[in-house]
């Protein structure tokens, strides 16, 4: 043995060798806004489930470009959702407590699924601020004089 063993070897996959996923997401995506556009219909692209090399998502990530619009969810682990630069397409980023993503999806549609209320909830938000109102008038109601004047007023 010439020693030659002993020399530690990486392996490093070559620059530029992809697998070619951005340019067919990206047709992917416009499809998916024409079709929005047309008809309505929304769609949802899973990252997670596609394989990139690890420059091609950030390349996707980066031609998809920011918008004007972000929101936070902190439920078993927080949730970012982010417009693109192209509206009506959202990047939905799920990660774990621990931060690791959980999952990573690209959302076509007018309004993200994860910000819309349920319908439930709406319901019972509207018997709560009722039920507020209806106890506006009495004392220890939680309002303070000027807000129960101004209830009573309208």
């Amino acid at each position: 043995m010439s020693g030659l063993d002993a020399i530690d070897v990486k392996v490093v996959r070559p620059m530029g060798l992809a697998t070619g996923n951005v340019l067919p997401l990206l047709h992917e995506i416009r499809h998916a806004l024409e079709r929005l556009a047309s008809t309505g219909e929304p769609t949802t692209i899973d990252l997670s489930s596609i394989p990139f090399a690890p420059e091609e998502r950030a390349r996707l990530l980066d031609i998809l470009g920011k918008g004007e619009v972000e929101a936070r969810l902190d439920a078993f682990g927080p949730s970012d959702i982010r417009e693109t630069a192209y509206p009506g397409v959202w990047l939905v980023q799920h990660m774990s407590p621990q931060g690791e993503e959980h999952s990573s999806l690209i959302e076509i549609t007018r309004f993200p699924s994860l910000l819309q209320t349920p319908e439930a909830d709406v319901a019972d938000s509207a018997a709560a601020l009722s039920d507020r109102l209806a106890a506006s008038g009495r004392e220890g109601s939680g309002l303070n004089t000027e807000h129960q004047l101004a209830l009573k007023q309208e």
